[in-house]
């Protein structure tokens, strides 16, 4: 078996790779704004495509004050018709004050799901403030599959009230063999007040 090398001696300076390589890109598909909106819903574009979908959030917003809005996702295998599928799920978090007095990594076991239809939390609870919300990043895969499950892995950073920075990181499934086809994403308590979220598939 032969090996495909680049010969050039700086990667800038590459301008085509050999038979044989070849790496992963993206693909936009769709974006959607917020305007006070109570609800994020992407109904087309999931489908046999790609093996994999890729969901960017950029300065998620919300409406309402305090620190139980939590920004959260559903499946729907209907077109939207409907957000209920059934997810196990596991949730952890890091955290740290603005102020440096005090730092923390756990598991939050108030934010997993155990073969649950509610919605499943991606970050800790935002308030309203402009120095506050949350940006990340939610991998799909496989999701028209229709003999395995639906994994599911979402990273965000967020802060919340108190001036507290939120790594919180959550995986599970969707534990359906049927194919999802629709994502939705809202704020558990009032409106998206602004933010954008981007939908990709992986190449």
């Amino acid at each position: 078996m032969s090996i495909n090398v680049c010969n050039d001696r700086s990667m800038a300076s590459i301008t085509s790779f050999p038979s044989g390589v070849s790496g992963s890109s993206l693909v936009l598909l769709s974006t959607q704004t917020a305007s006070s909106s109570s609800t994020i819903s992407f109904t087309s574009g999931i489908d046999s495509t790609y093996k994999e979908y890729v969901f960017k959030f950029i300065n998620i917003h919300p409406s309402a004050s305090g620190d139980g809005n939590k920004f959260q996702f559903n499946f729907s295998i209907d077109s939207g018709s409907n957000y209920n599928v059934s997810k196990t799920t596991t949730a952890t978090r890091a955290h740290h004050y603005e102020d440096d007095s005090e730092t923390g990594l756990d598991y939050h076991a108030s934010g997993d799901l155990a073969q649950s239809t509610n919605f499943q939390s991606i970050t800790e609870g935002l308030n309203n403030d402009n120095d506050h919300g949350a940006s990340g990043t939610m991998l799909l895969f496989d999701p028209s599959n229709t003999t395995f499950v639906k994994h599911f892995i979402a990273e965000t950073s967020s802060i919340r009230p108190g001036n507290i920075n939120y790594r919180y990181m959550s995986s599970g499934y969707g534990n359906t063999t049927s194919a999802i086809n629709a994502v939705q994403f809202k704020i558990s308590s009032g409106n998206i007040d602004s933010g954008t979220i981007k939908l990709y598939g992986v190449v």
